[in-house]
């Protein structure tokens, strides 16, 4: 299908915005602290809603609108509801622990405190192992952004990449996290004008208001149930454990927003904005995937639904503003992870590996530097998608089986009853994380839950028993950390 010039024109305005906003956040770093954590002065809404936004990529519109098509309703309940339930959960521990940490030892990375914490060995196993993840994480986000605009415009997989991804690339390379705060507030509200949009269409198409609940009597049973094989109880439970992980810190890019957030309840309350919006937002944006099969009944590749009903059902105009929601959600995620993993790169992995990097006043150079080299990696990798798996491969069974051996250390370490839990529980919880994922690569294992969950399972087994059981000696520089953190 072929654009015309209004489309062109609402996606250039897009892309034109992206950048301004990155120069304008240019004049806003004149040192590490800004261009990593905006120098502590997120506000909490700003927080909140970057740190939702963050949560999604165009996978949500690939991957996630396949299974929506194909498994319907139990996406909403293993996905956005677990996170959100998560997030709300938790809004008053880990947020108000990140802050305190950045305040008292004047972090930048979340793995900066992991050196006190363990030791610098620990700090630096975490730091290549999920830095090494996040080359394939952003990756598959790239390429499902280029599925998208392949099936929606006719660009070429190709060109897909490089365009989102060099924007991209540009704003946060000067920006800093200012940039990937304030293009993720346009974004937000780029993505609720579309996805509004696409489902009052949706609901115009059937029966108005009676559809939200009249389609599920159209479409196959299994379509509306909580949980449809093999996305089951346990599946879900999982994945609880998991967003837990995540949401909370365990992905680097989200503790990022609260360790910015200028105070404690500022933090909290950017947590409960965020989980609140992951219990509402999702049940307006997946309801056309959700109607996709009445539509485009037969689909061979579901993950093109969302881009055929774009196609089926916008006219030009409305067309061009969709498509600039899912460079949106692309570039809000990938532009927070990039932005974070060149802080873990700076401040934890690059000084220890020379001297030369400790100096404080090549410290933003250097991040921009290596900005600009990560996100390049990340490109070349998703010109290789397929060979991990595709998108869903890359996206829930890599990053949701390899999460937690980098997670459980650097989350539990915060928790005062792990006390105990020293460098040799740390290291062998991500060693045995990783053996666990490569056993679920090479043989074949009938459940998903089980598939996903058991190199987080073991990472926290191992974690505890060596904690708990050997019970490591506990240093004074933990014993001041722990009280730090409790803040007595």
């Amino acid at each position: 299908m072929q654009l015309n010039n209004i489309d062109y024109i609402v996606i250039g305005i897009f892309f034109l915005s992206m950048l301004l906003i990155g120069v304008y956040a240019y004049f806003k770093n004149q040192s590490s602290e800004d261009f990593f954590v905006a120098g502590g002065h997120l506000p909490w809404w700003l927080s909140g809603i970057s740190h939702h936004v963050s949560g999604y990529s165009g996978a949500v519109f690939v991957a996630y609108a396949a299974l929506a098509y194909t498994y319907g309703f139990s996406l909403y309940v293993w996905w956005a509801f677990t996170i959100g339930t998560a997030v709300i959960a938790s809004a008053k521990i880990f947020p108000v622990y990140w802050v305190r940490l950045r305040k008292k030892f004047q972090i930048q990375s979340p793995l900066e405190y992991l050196a006190i914490r363990y030791n610098v060995l620990t700090q630096q196993l975490i730091a290549w192992v999920g830095v090494t993840l996040k080359l394939f994480d952003v990756g598959a986000k790239w390429a499902a952004i280029a599925i998208l605009l392949n099936v929606t415009t006719g660009i070429s997989f190709t060109y897909g990449i490089l365009i989102s991804g060099g924007v991209s690339l540009i704003y946060i390379t000067i920006g800093g996290l200012w940039a990937v705060i304030l293009t993720d507030l346009a974004q937000f509200v780029v993505q609720l004008v579309a996805g509004i949009t696409m489902f009052v269409v949706v609901l115009n198409r059937f029966e108005g208001w009676d559809s939200v609940f009249g389609i599920w009597n159209e479409l196959p049973s299994e379509n509306s149930q909580l949980f449809n094989d093999p996305y089951t109880v346990g599946f879900a439970l999982v994945f609880l454990f998991i967003n837990f992980l995540s949401y909370n810190g365990g992905s680097w890019p989200l503790a990022t927003r609260y360790i910015s957030s200028n105070t404690e309840r500022e933090a909290s309350k950017a947590a409960y904005l965020s989980g609140l919006l992951y219990l509402i937002w999702p049940l307006i944006l997946f309801f056309p995937m959700w109607a996709a099969p009445l539509i485009l009944p037969g689909l061979e590749d579901p993950s093109e639904s969302y881009g055929l009903l774009i196609q089926k059902l916008l006219p030009n105009g409305l067309i061009g503003m969709v498509i600039a929601s899912l460079f949106a959600n692309t570039m809000s995620m990938t532009s927070s992870d990039v932005n974070t993993i060149s802080a873990v790169i700076t401040r934890d992995i690059l000084p220890v590996v020379s001297n030369k990097f400790k100096n404080k006043g090549t410290s933003l150079f250097t991040a921009r530097i290596t900005t600009l080299v990560f996100t390049s990696l990340t490109i070349v990798i998703a010109f290789q998608y397929d060979y991990f798996g595709g998108v869903l491969g890359l996206i829930v069974t890599w990053f949701g089986a390899l999460l937690g051996p980098i997670a459980v250390p650097l989350l539990f370490g915060l928790i005062p009853i792990f006390k105990t839990c020293g460098p040799r529980a740390a290291i062998s919880s991500v060693l045995a994380g990783l053996v666990a994922f490569t056993i679920t690569k090479l043989t074949s294992m009938d459940s998903m839950a089980l598939e996903v969950g058991l190199p987080v399972m073991v990472s926290m087994l191992v974690f505890c028993i060596f904690g708990w059981l050997l019970k490591e000696p506990v240093s004074k520089e933990v014993n001041d950390l722990e009280a730090a953190i409790a803040n007595r």
